[in-house]
């Protein structure tokens, strides 16, 4: 039986498995079995997810970051905003400040000190296309 988590530590636990999917170049399957204990339920989806849609993920990130490509970001970063991106494409009951607030949370806790801002303003611009929403209500105060 899996851990149940809260959607906050589900986050966190998948940023901490989808780092090491990104360094080790293995599937999210793969990964999955290789855990002493199953992954909480959205952990799984989540990862699951980003594995699956990642070429897709990769190009909405290319296609609305100023000025930088997604080799050149931080790998913390590059992670959660692939997590993120999936979870506003793909997890539509999600609200979308709730998503790119925890994204921007775990930016400051775990990356660079201006990664935040650059996480909310990415994900705001991709909010904007793939949840059609105005931009000035897909930003989070950070």
């Amino acid at each position: 039986m899996a851990y149940r988590s809260t959607r906050r530590e589900a986050r966190e636990r998948a940023l901490t498995l989808a780092y090491e999917l990104d360094q080790r170049a293995v599937s999210a399957q793969d990964l999955l079995d290789g855990l002493p204990l199953p992954a909480d339920d959205y952990v799984q989806t989540l990862l699951r997810g980003v594995d699956a849609h990642s070429a897709e993920l990769d190009v909405l990130l290319n296609e609305h970051a100023k000025n930088w490509s997604i080799d050149r970001m931080p790998v913390i970063d590059r992670t959660l905003l692939r997590l993120a991106t999936y979870e506003l494409v793909y997890e539509p009951e999600l609200a979308t400040a709730v998503v790119i607030n925890e994204a921007v949370e775990l930016a400051k806790q775990y990356s660079t000190k201006d990664s935040g801002r650059f996480i909310n303003g990415l994900l705001s611009r991709i909010a904007q296309v793939v949840r059609e929403i105005p931009l000035e209500s897909a930003e989070i105060e950070s």
